[in-house]
C-alpha cells in the first residue's frame, strides 16, 4: 500500500517539477543528476519497447512521450540558462563536448548535425507516418472487429465477459494508435526545438562571450561551441532513443513474442539465404584491396549458422519419417480395429454434398463446426441436455448442394444450401432471381438468391439468411424434436452426478433406492418429448422422490415432475403478465375423464372418431382466433386428463401446449380465458 501511494504521487510531482525547470534556475550539480536520469530513463523505455509482445502492453507509452519531451525541453532551458549566464553547464555537458569534439570543432559540429538528421529526417518522420497510417487503419477496422465479436457471442463461442474484454481491447487499440499519432508529433516538435535551441546557444553564447565576458572571438567561439555541442548531444541522444522506441512500438504488427525472439526466429528460417550470404561475404574478402579478416569472420559465422540450421532440419525430417513409419505399421484399413470403428453408429452426424465442404473452415462466423459448437451450448442452456458431438463428413452419394442430418444412422432431416447464394424469406420475392423453396423449419416461402443480391433482397423487405444459419437452424429444430432419443443412459448418469455435487441428499434418496437410472431416464425423456427443459434437475428429483414412494408409473412420475416445474412451464407462454388459455366445457371434460383408460403407452381417451374430429376442429378454430392477436395460447384441463389430452391434441395441433390446472394456478400470474371448447362448437369470450 505504501509503495502504491508513493507511485501515485511521484508522477504528478515529477510533472510539476518538470514545469518548474522552465522557470527556476538549477545548479550545475543538480543538472548533471537530471541529465543522467534523462539518459537512463530513455534507455529503459527503448528496451521495454523491444520486449513488449503487443503495442497495447505498453499503453502508457504515448503519455511517456509527452512527459519526457517536456522533461528534455526543461533540461534544455536549464542548460541554456547556465551556458549563457556562466559559460559552464555541469560536468556531463562538458564531458560530452570534449569527448565528441575530440580536439576538432568541425568534427563535433558534423557529428551533431548527423545525429539531428538521423533523428529528424529518418526515424521521426518514418515513425510519425507509420503511426498515422496505423491509427487510420485501426479506426477503419473497428466496425468489422466489433461485428466479429458479436457474431462469436451470438454463436456461443465466447461468454459475455470475454466479449466485453475483447470490445475493450478493440477500443483501447484504437485509442492507443490515435494517441501514438499525436505522440509522434511531440517527438518531431522536440527535434525541431532542439535544433533551434542549439542555434540560440551557439550564436547567443558567442555574442555574450565577447560582449559580457571579454573573450576574444576565437576563444568565445571555442568555449560556447564546445558547450553547445555537449548540450545538444546530451539532449539529442535521449531524444534519439525515444524516437527509436516510438518506431519500434508502432511497427509491431503480427509478431508473436518480443522483438529479439521474433527477429531471430524469422531471420534464421531460411538456410539457403544464410548460405548465399556467407559465401557472398567470403567472396568480398577476395577482392583486391579489401580487408580479409572482417568479411571472412562474418561469412564464417553465417555458414556456421546455416550448417546448424541444416542439422536441425535433418532432425525434423528424421522425426517425420519415424512418424510416417509408425503410421505405416498401424492397423490397416481392413483390420478388426478399423472395421469396428467404421461400423460404429454415430449418435448425431451431418452429411454434406462435396460442393458443400466449403462450409467447414470458411471464416470465424461462417464455419459450420464452430457454429455447431455454439448450437450445442445453446441447446444445453435451453433444454438442459448435453448434445453428443456432431460428426461432420462429406458424401458423394448426395445430390449437389444437399445436406442430411442423421440420428443413430437414420436420416431425420434433409435440406439444401447452394453455394454462392443466400436464403431470402418473404412474401414479395417475384422480382428476385433464384430457386423458390420452402424453409425446412418454419415452412416459410423463400428463394435462394445470389449472394451479391443480398442488399437488393433486404431492400425488398425480405429476411436474408446465410447458408450456415439455415443449416444450423434446421439442425437445432431436429435436435429439439429428437431430444428424447439423444438422451442416453450415460448422459443421465453424468447429469445425476452433477446434481449430486450440489444436492447429494436428494440423489442418494432417489437413486437407486426408489428408482433406477433407466427409470429416471424414461421420466426425463417424457419431459423432453413435450419440450420441457430439464435444467432444474434438483427440483425434478425432489418431486420424483416424493411420487416414487407411491407409484412407479412413468406417466404419473412425469406429471409430478411437471408439477414441480409449473411456474417455469407457464412463464414461457406468458405475455404481458397474463396467460391466455383455452378451457374445456365442464361437461365435455367430465365425459373425457370418464372415458380415460390405461394402456402400455399411457392413458388414452376412448372417443368415437366423429367426436374426436369435432373436438380438434373446434380447438383449431379457437386457437386461430386467439392467435390472431399475436399472443401465445395454451389449453388447460384437469391434471388427470392432461397426458391423454396432450396425445389427443398432438394429432391435429402439435404446437398447442397443454397444461393442467395445478401447473397454471401455482404460477402466480393473471389468467385470461380466450375460449371454451364445448364438444359441439367453440365459444369465443
Amino acid at each position: 500500500m505504501k509503495n502504491r501511494s508513493i507511485t501515485q504521487y511521484a508522477v504528478p510531482a515529477g510533472v510539476v517539477g518538470i514545469v518548474l525547470l522552465l522557470v527556476v534556475p538549477l545548479p550545475a550539480a543538480m543538472l548533471d543528476v537530471l541529465l543522467a536520469v534523462n539518459i537512463t530513463a530513455s534507455l529503459v523505455i527503448l528496451l521495454t519497447s523491444m520486449y513488449v509482445r503487443r503495442p497495447l502492453d505498453f499503453s502508457v507509452f504515448p503519455s511517456l512521450i509527452l512527459v519526457f519531451t517536456l522533461f528534455r525541453l526543461g533540461l534544455n532551458v536549464a542548460s541554456t540558462r547556465l551556458v549563457l549566464r556562466d559559460g559552464y553547464a555541469g560536468a556531463v555537458i562538458d564531458a560530452f563536448g570534449h569527448f565528441v569534439v575530440g580536439g576538432s570543432l568541425v568534427i563535433g559540429l558534423v557529428i551533431f548535425l548527423i545525429l539531428v538528421v538521423i533523428q529528424f529526417v529518418v526515424i521521426t518522420n518514418g515513425a510519425g507516418r507509420v503511426a498515422e497510417v496505423g491509427a487510420r487503419f485501426t479506426l477503419d477496422a473497428m466496425p468489422g472487429k466489433q461485428m466479429a465479436i458479436d457474431a462469436d457471442l451470438n454463436s456461443g463461442l465466447i461468454d459475455d465477459d470475454t466479449a466485453r474484454r475483447r470490445r475493450a481491447d478493440v477500443a483501447a487499440e484504437a485509442d492507443f494508435y490515435g494517441a501514438m499519432d499525436g505522440g509522434s508529433k511531440f517527438v518531431k516538435g522536440d527535434a525541431i526545438a532542439g535544433i533551434i535551441i542549439t542555434v540560440i546557444n551557439l550564436v547567443g553564447g558567442f555574442v555574450i562571450g565577447m560582449v559580457q565576458m571579454g573573450m576574444s572571438a576565437p576563444e568565445s567561439l571555442e568555449r560556447f561551441s564546445l558547450l553547445t555541442i555537449g548540450d545538444g548531444l546530451v539532449t539529442q541522444i535521449p531524444a534519439l532513443l525515444l524516437s527509436v522506441a516510438t518506431g519500434i512500438v508502432v511497427t509491431r504488427a503480427t509478431a508473436e513474442g518480443d522483438l529479439g525472439s521474433a527477429a531471430s526466429k524469422q531471420l534464421l528460417q531460411s538456410r539457403p539465404a544464410l548460405l548465399i550470404a556467407g559465401v557472398g561475404a567470403i567472396c568480398l574478402a577476395l577482392l583486391p584491396g579489401m580487408p580479409k579478416p572482417p568479411f571472412v569472420l562474418v561469412g564464417a559465422c553465417l555458414l556456421i549458422a546455416a550448417q546448424r540450421l541444416g542439422a536441425a532440419e535433418k532432425r525434423e525430417a528424421a522425426a517425420g519419417e519415424v512418424q510416417v513409419a509408425a503410421e505405416a505399421v498401424a492397423p490397416s484399413a481392413d483390420s478388426p480395429e478399423q472395421l469396428i470403428e467404421q461400423m460404429r453408429v454415430h449418435t448425431l452426424e451431418i452429411l454434406l454434398a462435396p460442393d458443400l465442404v466449403d462450409l467447414v473452415g470458411s471464416g470465424p462466423d461462417q464455419d459450420l463446426l464452430v457454429r455447431v459448437r455454439g448450437l450445442r451450448r445453446k441447446i444445453a442452456m435451453d433444454l438442459g441436455i448435453v448434445v453428443p458431438p456432431v460428426r461432420t463428413r462429406d458424401s458423394v452419394d448426395l445430390p449437389r448442394a444437399t445436406y442430411v442430418v442423421r440420428i443413430a444412422g437414420v436420416e431425420v432431416g434433409r435440406g439444401e444450401a447452394p453455394g454462392g447464394r443466400v436464403l431470402a424469406l418473404g412474401d414479395d420475392l417475384g422480382s428476385l432471381p433464384g430457386q423458390s423453396v420452402v424453409e425446412p423449419v418454419f415452412g416459410l416461402a423463400g428463394k435462394w438468391v445470389p449472394a451479391e443480391l443480398r442488399h437488393a433482397a433486404e431492400m425488398a423487405g425480405a429476411t436474408v439468411v446465410d447458408r450456415v444459419s439455415v443449416l444450423i437452424t434446421h439442425l437445432g429444430a431436429i435436435i429439439t424434436q429428437n431430444a428424447p432419443r439423444l438422451l442416453g443412459r450415460e448422459d443421465v448418469r453424468v447429469l445425476t452426478e452433477g446434481v449430486k455435487q450440489v444436492n447429494p441428499s436428494v440423489v442418494d434418496e432417489l437413486v437407486p433406492g426408489l428408482m433406477s437410472l433407466g427409470e429416471v431416464q424414461r421420466v426425463l425423456q417424457g419431459l423432453l418429448a413435450e419440450e420441457v427443459a430439464i435444467r432444474d434437475l434438483s427440483r425434478i428429483y425432489e418431486a420424483l422422490t416424493l411420487r416414487a414412494k407411491v407409484t412407479t408409473d412413468p406417466e404419473q412420475l412425469v406429471e409430478a415432475a411437471r408439477g414441480a416445474l409449473g411456474p417455469a412451464l407457464t412463464a414461457q407462454y406468458t405475455a404481458g403478465g397474463a396467460l391466455r388459455v383455452l378451457t374445456l366445457d365442464p361437461g365435455l371434460e367430465q365425459s373425457l375423464v370418464e372415458n380415460l383408460r390405461p394402456s402400455d403407452a399411457g392413458s388414452q381417451i376412448l372417443v368415437d372418431p366423429a367426436r374426436l374430429e369435432a373436438i380438434l376442429a373446434q380447438l383449431g378454430n379457437a386457437v386461430a382466433a386467439a392467435e390472431a392477436s399475436g399472443n401465445p395460447v395454451v389449453l388447460v384441463c384437469a391434471p388427470a386428463l392432461r397426458p391423454a389430452m396432450h396425445r389427443l391434441v398432438l394429432l391435429g395441433l402439435p404446437r398447442l401446449p397443454v397444461l393442467s390446472y395445478s401447473e397454471v394456478t401455482g404460477a402466480g400470474i393473471r389468467i385470461e380465458t380466450v375460449g371454451v371448447v364445448t364438444g359441439v362448437h367453440a365459444i369465443a369470450s
